[in-house]
């Protein structure tokens, strides 16, 4: 999960950057396209192309067509409301998800799990103050993404029950590069040396983040995993104030304060071993 943090906080100011000169479509397609290059190196440690095979294809496809359609409104919603607001409001994502993790799952939320959650949300309410100003485009489209986010992570919680994650990560890449291929092809213009560069990052973070979600999703529930990323909006607060000078104010500092402890609630007898050895 630490390397799905460091993965999505840079992705955050790659989206904004690239944003800046080409549309949504395009850039998520070229993420798409490249990541399945930036991939081969785990198809090739996993047996080849030849291993990729699924009896499970159209789960595959569901998952991708939600998980497509939440990622473009991520996107999207970087260029209407500032960062901070797009991340915090992506943070209902572990409501939906503990929601979805207990229905269909069999998951259970425990004391520390619903602690956990209840701090992180109170936490980003903290920061964000959305009570201040009424709901603009920009924030429904960031929730709706959120919506979407919970649904794509639940889905690869169940199939990493029956599928390897570079399987999952392949047919991710390999699908929604044929999604976006069209739109895409509508709205492409020649890509700047500027715009490449942050291309590229966003391809590599977007590749390897879900690497690692899946990983952690392997070794431990959706209820425990998806709250830790509660930590991504202090990370926001923090590179607001690296690289675009945004002071962080006390609701901001107390906000992070309780998102960690939430954390470390949530961690709470999630280290014990589990009982077998999960599927690579």
């Amino acid at each position: 999960m630490v390397g799905w943090l460091i993965c999505l906080s840079v992705m955050t100011v790659a989206g904004r950057e690239a944003t800046r000169e080409l549309a949504v479509f395009q850039i998520m397609e070229l993420r798409s396209a490249i990541g399945l290059v930036l991939l081969y190196p785990l198809i090739r440690a996993n047996g080849g192309l030849a291993t990729l095979g699924t009896p499970n294809i159209w789960r595959h496809i569901g998952r991708n067509i939600v998980h497509y359609g939440a990622q473009f409104s991520w996107l999207l919603a970087l260029t209407l409301i500032p960062i901070a607001q797009v991340v915090a409001i992506e943070f209902t994502m572990p409501i939906w998800t503990a929601i979805l993790a207990v229905a269909f799952l069999g998951e259970r939320m425990g004391r520390w799990k619903t602690l956990a959650v209840v701090l992180g949300l109170v936490g980003v309410v903290v920061i964000v103050r959305p009570f201040d100003a009424e709901a603009s485009v920009g924030q429904l489209i960031a929730l709706a993404s959120a919506a979407g986010f919970a649904i794509s992570v639940t889905a690869v919680k169940a199939m990493t029950r029956t599928e390897r994650v570079v399987v999952i990560l392949f047919w991710m890449m390999l699908l929604q590069s044929a999604f976006g291929l069209i739109p895409a092809l509508n709205v492409w213009r020649a890509p700047s040396l500027y715009s490449w560069s942050w291309i590229l990052v966003i391809a590599f973070c977007g590749t390897y983040s879900h690497y690692c979600m899946a990983r952690a999703l392997l070794h431990a529930e959706a209820t425990i995993v998806v709250p830790m990323d509660f930590l991504r909006v202090p990370l926001a607060a923090a590179i607001g104030w690296l690289v675009y000078a945004e002071a962080i104010d006390l609701f901001t500092g107390l906000g992070a304060a309780l998102i960690l402890a939430g954390n470390l609630l949530n961690l709470k007898g999630a280290g014990q071993p589990a009982a077998r050895r999960p599927r690579l």
